[in-house]
């Protein structure tokens, strides 16, 4: 039992100019609870020309999960936070996508062994004037058991179209417990989002698990990513795709305030030859995706093909960036508003 607590709170740790105007509608009166295809007909009339909301973009619409965790956990009473139709639930189950909502979340509930432990690295936070929004956020999640666990580890904040499979009941290859994407074939200019940033600004940042703690050359920023990928799947049920389109954006400054309606050019075809051109933006199979049998599989990116038309979209806003249980506590993140330019 001990090393399955162990595994599954690595899995929970690892797993930002004018504001765009938006109708009383749109900012949703007390009441008044829109299907998605009316939420996103409404905000793309009142966005500027050429934009599009992604679906649940504006953040306004929450579903919170009230969890006990287990009497040898404590016993605390933990908030979830997903971003679906508003409404709630008090019971300890997996969550799955709802409501037309494409997100998830890395907050996350875990079952080892009938023990319910949960993480919350991503908040639900009024913003004046309009509705809600995404707070990601970086801190150190703990797990004690007297007598048999006292670890705690890093856990960043992150939001991403696609599905974090629940419950998790170990830390084996945290990636591929989610599927990254949806399905898209349009081919926007940039992406835009409204955002704010804390970022502490040390030199460097740590690594902190189970085996310890470390320092991890560079400091620690806030990370947008976005891939425009043609996906298949060949007769084994293996996923390949070419990357289309490429969009890395991280954020090394604190913000004053909120910056709105910051634009971000995706770029297509083969970049490694541009000046931007980094590592972050380099064809991978870290992501997973489920394939026509419901299996979590890599996504095996093999080729740059800027011309092609996408079959899929891969968004990710992150509080840390590097990887798993690497970061720096008290980095966050605010998002509010993603859309699409064209």
């Amino acid at each position: 039992m001990k090393g399955k607590l162990l595994t599954v709170l690595l899995f929970l740790a690892a797993a930002a100019a004018k504001a765009l105007p938006y109708s009383p509608k749109v900012l949703q009166e007390a009441g008044v609870d829109y299907s998605v295809a009316e939420l996103t007909e409404l905000a793309q009339g009142d966005a500027t020309a050429g934009d599009e909301l992604l679906p649940f973009g504006n953040l306004d619409r929450w579903y919170v999960r009230k969890i006990k965790e287990s009497s040898m956990m404590g016993g605390k009473v933990k908030t979830l936070y997903e971003i679906a139709p508003n409404g709630s639930t008090d019971e300890a189950v997996p969550y799955k996508n709802m409501g037309g909502s494409p997100w998830a979340t890395s907050n996350v509930l875990a079952k080892p062994v009938g023990i319910v432990k949960t993480n919350t690295s991503v908040y639900r936070e009024e913003r004046a004037g309009h509705g809600y929004c995404a707070k990601l956020y970086t801190h150190m999640e703990s797990c004690k058991v007297l007598g048999m666990v006292n670890i705690e580890v890093l856990a960043a904040g992150s939001i991403f179209l696609g599905e974090l499979v629940e419950p998790v009941n170990n830390a084996k290859n945290p990636y591929g417990k989610m599927s990254f994407g949806m399905r898209f074939s349009k081919r926007p200019k940039a992406i835009k989002f409204d955002y704010k940033t804390h970022i502490v600004g040390t030199p460097n940042r740590i690594k902190k698990g189970v085996g310890g703690r470390s320092t991890v050359k560079g400091m620690d920023m806030a990370e947008c990513i976005l891939f425009l990928q043609k996906r298949w799947e060949d007769k084994n049920g293996n996923l390949f795709a070419s990357r289309v389109g490429t969009m890395v954006q991280r954020f090394s400054k604190t913000t004053s305030g909120w910056v709105n309606n910051a634009s971000f050019p995706i770029r297509y075809g083969d970049i490694t030859g541009e000046s931007f051109y980094n590592n972050s933006m380099a064809l991978n199979a870290v992501r997973y995706a489920k394939n026509s049998k419901g299996k979590l599989v890599p996504v095996q990116e093999v080729k740059w093909e800027g011309d092609a038309t996408p079959t899929h979209i891969v968004l990710q806003f992150t509080s840390s960036h590097g990887g798993a249980y690497i970061g720096t506590e008290g980095n966050a993140l605010w998002v509010d508003n993603i859309r699409l330019s064209y």
